[in-house]
């Protein structure tokens, strides 16, 4: 059927006078056809692009159309569903921060975990499972069932993650702080490692796995050893820090030479810092020797407070986690030159049994003559030190004496307890001494 240009057919399948329309641009279309809009099915409806003239601005007709067609088609649905909060269809949108546009579509896109860093470069911090995770349960299992019967219990559990255990707010710490040191240093290799060792079987690696990813932790290496222990494996890896809850394997790694605590979780739950590792340290026996103890022990403290003044300017030979100490500072001072020292990420406190004035200065000259400090120095001159504690709220504290650590435990810190020195073999002969005569 024949009909004129711009006249509506009878059949109404025909574009009336008001849906011709010119090409965009001025050009010249190959049929009349071309020129129209032609209607499509809503799913392939796309938005109809009006003729913008030179001379004049789009009238009110055309602006309604244009926006009632906006909102009837899909493809203007989703991408509006697409814009960031509050942006859409507002007045002024495009002066809106880009730094809002830019955030909203980074958490659209997929979190790609960081490189982990060579173990020779890194701070490598060494963690049992059984530190970082609560499996009293399991361990029950394994002590009256045997093996067999705690494989089989992981195996049918492995879907459920496990408690967060006393070393967990530590590990967490440790990552806010290599969070804040990738930013500032971008190519830098110094960061933080965190390494799960445990003598558990193969098998019960899914679990823990699953429970990593479940509290999105950054732990990619681990030591799985099928019952034998992995202390044999610590230097292999290059570790600055063992935590276990096994005070046997703590004591093995000592003796190797490695920086080595025994960690326990507190009585009741302390809320601590989720921006700034706080590591708090006890002096003899812990960063320093027992030079001083073995003084106490054998004569008193009269006989130590006068050999303390006599020596104050001997520096005391290092303790067991004088390293581990040299190693924050290091980091330390990464925030130091970027202008950061009040607002750094890492504190450390040097807590100590010793007096200020009778044998405090040698404790601090040691430090200088070692390079390090630490940002706060609390002599308690023999009073307890979980009240203190409780006010400091560290990640975790270091100290020798098991009293000291029960102390802790009671406050809500978590404590860890380093098998070093003159009290420990005290403490041995003491145990050796109660231990009825089995002949």
């Amino acid at each position: 059927m024949r009909h004129r240009r711009g006249r509506r057919r009878r059949d109404g399948l025909g574009p009336g006078p008001e849906e011709v329309k010119p090409c965009p641009g001025g050009l010249k279309p190959r049929s009349f056809m071309g020129c129209l809009i032609k209607r499509a099915p809503p799913h392939r409806q796309r938005l109809r692009q009006f003729p913008v003239h030179a001379d004049r601005p789009p009238s009110r007709t055309e602006r309604q159309r244009q926006q009632q067609q906006r909102s009837r088609c899909p493809v203007a649905r989703s991408r509006r569903a697409m814009e960031p909060p509050g942006t859409a269809g507002a007045p002024g949108a495009a002066g809106r921060p880009w730094e809002e546009a830019k955030a909203f579509y980074d958490n659209l896109a997929p979190k790609k975990k960081p490189k982990s860093p060579k173990p020779e470069n890194a701070i490598t911090i060494a963690v049992s499972s059984r530190a970082l995770f609560r499996m009293e349960e399991e361990q029950k299992i394994y002590s009256e069932q045997g093996v067999e019967a705690y494989v089989k219990y992981q195996l049918d559990h492995e879907n459920e993650p496990f408690l967060p255990g006393a070393a967990f707010p530590f590990v967490k710490a440790l990552e806010a702080v290599n969070t804040q040191l990738r930013e500032l240093y971008p190519n830098s290799e110094e960061l933080f490692d965190i390494v799960l060792m445990t003598n558990n079987h193969a098998q019960v690696g899914v679990r823990l796995i699953n429970s990593i990813n479940h509290y999105d932790l950054f732990i990619e290496r681990f030591c799985m050893t099928g019952g034998n222990s992995p202390i044999c494996y610590l230097k292999a890896y290059h570790t600055n820090l063992y935590l276990s809850s096994d005070a046997e394997k703590v004591s093995e790694a000592i003796e190797e030479g490695i920086a080595a605590a025994t960690i326990f979780s507190p009585s009741k739950d302390l809320e601590v810092s989720e921006n700034q590792l706080r590591v708090a340290f006890d002096g003899d026996a812990v960063l320093f020797s027992d030079e001083s103890e073995q003084i106490v022990k054998a004569h008193g403290l009269d006989m130590f407070f006068e050999h303390e003044k006599a020596h104050e300017n001997k520096p005391l030979a290092q303790g067991p986690l004088k390293g581990f100490l040299e190693a924050l500072g290091k980091l330390q001072k990464k925030f130091y030159s970027k202008g950061l020292r009040l607002e750094c990420p890492i504190r450390t406190y040097l807590v100590t049994a010793r007096s200020a004035a009778s044998s405090g200065a040698r404790a601090l000259k040691t430090l200088r003559s070692w390079g390090l400090e630490t940002d706060e120095a609390l002599f308690l001159a023999g009073a307890p030190k979980g009240p203190l504690l409780k006010k400091i709220r560290p990640h975790i504290f270091f100290d020798d004496q098991m009293f000291h650590v029960e102390g802790a435990k009671e406050m809500g810190t978590v404590a860890a307890h380093v098998p070093y020195g003159i009290a420990q073999k005290h403490k041995r002969t003491a145990q050796e001494k109660q231990t009825p005569n089995s002949k």
